[in-house]
């Protein structure tokens, strides 16, 4: 039955959610039958399930800004973590706003520069988003705080993604059903600490029986595993992916409940994912599957297909411009292309061939691990990585090799395979106007010297 939106023509509502460090394996829609994602497996089954969605840049600051300007850092200027991004450019908020939508976000920001706990005030930085229940960047889930629109920090009580569900329930109650909305609601877990976690969801993971991926190397020497255990930290993990589901519940219950549901695109997905052990690697900043593959979910009744998963490309660049080919909003030309047609499951639609993935700079937690700098291209079947100097690193059939046991370059297998990755990648470089540079050349390069070396001075002063 239609709803009283849909019948009066009323423009589409945006609700976008997304988890901080949530790799894409690990719903049971995946394919992960220990961890327990009972709605999101829900709205997967009410939509379309993307699996072969990627972080084009994976890491915090730098992905949220190609995901909200669909732009690559060289466009965006924000190639590492707490650079500022520049206001003027076009982004999901003021793309949002021009088309004559009432624009929220909630939760995590991370891209207003330094110190990470300062006040983003109404204006430019906002970037469009008028409703605003923002923290710069913290994760300290069991003390919440956040911004509206004066400097005083709001400190509240209970688990910070209950309490952000909290404030975007609060919005959407708001909504008299005039305006048309574009929620974005930004979680911090699974991000580490990985212990944060309420224990009615901890309890549901014995870490005992945890399986661990074949690709776990438990005993590495890596600094950032220094004192934490594998199996209790994945159960952790998972247990966070549980409460961030649970949450998830409550938002489609309220669009069940106001009639919503058929007049609203709902999308769910990550900044990027997270290493946890793989390799004998932590946290992200590299070209693995499990720090670069996101979940991707998206429902729309009548409009995405319903219980289809697609293989189509995505990257986080993408997500902009498809999003207003979706909901029909005029959109300027970004560097990131409009998949729609593709993810509405139109006959003939094309995806793209290859992906472009970079990590700019062995910044923080890449430094510790001694993770170079890196650009990838990613196709349906392969990843393909160098280091600067245009240095091959990696080369991974990922469909005979699924967990990338078997590095491939300079083997038989690779024979003209190795060639053809390294072509898309020089004109993925080209397109991108990148150098690929080593990190303070490239900051050199793209006028951002200066601005890095305050940053990595203020980093390490008390916030």
């Amino acid at each position: 039955m239609a709803t009283q939106a849909a019948l009066s023509g009323q423009s589409p509502n945006l609700l976008f959610v997304f988890a901080d460090q949530m790799r894409g394996q690990e719903m049971g829609c995946a394919g992960n039958a220990t961890v327990q994602t009972p709605c999101l497996d829900r709205l997967a089954a009410e939509g379309t399930r993307l699996t072969h969605a990627f972080a084009t840049s994976p890491v915090c600051g730098p992905n949220r800004a190609v995901l909200l300007t669909g732009t690559y850092a060289t466009t965006n200027r924000v190639p590492g973590n707490d650079l500022p991004l520049p206001v003027g450019l076009p982004t999901l908020g003021t793309v949002a706003q021009a088309n004559g939508y009432r624009t929220a976000y909630i939760g995590k920001w991370h891209l207003d520069g330094l110190p990470r706990s300062k006040f983003t005030p109404p204006g430019p930085r906002r970037h469009g988003f008028a409703f605003w229940a923002v923290y710069n960047c913290d994760h300290d889930y069991f003390h919440p705080r956040y911004y509206r629109d004066t400097p005083e920090v709001i400190r509240a009580e209970g688990y910070e993604p209950e309490v952000q569900t909290d404030l975007a329930l609060e919005f959407l109650r708001a909504q008299d059903g005039r305006e048309p909305f574009c929620l974005v609601l930004s979680w911090g877990p699974p991000h580490d600490p990985y212990d944060q976690v309420p224990e009615r969801y901890r309890a549901r993971y014995d870490p005992e029986t945890i399986p661990l991926r074949p690709n776990v190397i438990a005993e590495c020497d890596n600094p950032l595993a220094a004192g934490k255990r594998c199996r209790r930290t994945i159960a952790d993990y998972y247990a966070a992916i549980t409460a961030l589901d649970a949450q998830m519940a409550r938002l489609l219950e309220h669009l069940d409940r106001s009639g919503l549901v058929e007049n609203t695109l709902v999308v769910f997905t990550s900044d990027h994912g997270d290493m946890l052990w793989s390799h004998g690697w932590m946290k992200k900043q590299s070209p693995y599957e499990e720090a670069i593959h996101v979940p991707f979910l998206l429902r729309w009744p009548g409009r995405i297909p319903a219980g289809r998963t697609s293989d189509v490309l995505i990257g986080t660049v993408h997500l902009l411009p498809t999003l207003a080919g979706l909901l029909g909003w005029e959109c300027p030309q970004l560097e990131g292309e409009d998949l729609s047609a593709a993810l509405r499951g139109e006959p003939g639609a094309v995806s793209p061939e290859s992906l472009f993935l970079a990590n700019y700079l062995a910044e923080d937690e890449a430094a510790t691990q001694g993770m170079p700098e890196w650009r990838a291209v990613r196709t349906r079947r392969y990843t393909y990585a160098e280091k600067p100097g245009r240095i091959p690193w990696l080369l991974f059939d990922n469909e005979a090799d699924p967990y990338q046991m078997r590095n491939l370059l300079h083997t038989p297998q690779a024979d003209g395979v190795q060639e053809t990755l390294r072509g898309l990648l020089s004109a993925w470089l080209e397109k991108t106007r990148d150098p690929f540079l080593p990190g303070p050349e490239f900051l050199a390069h793209v006028g951002l010297a200066d601005a890095w070396e305050e940053r990595e001075r203020r980093i390490r002063l008390p916030d």
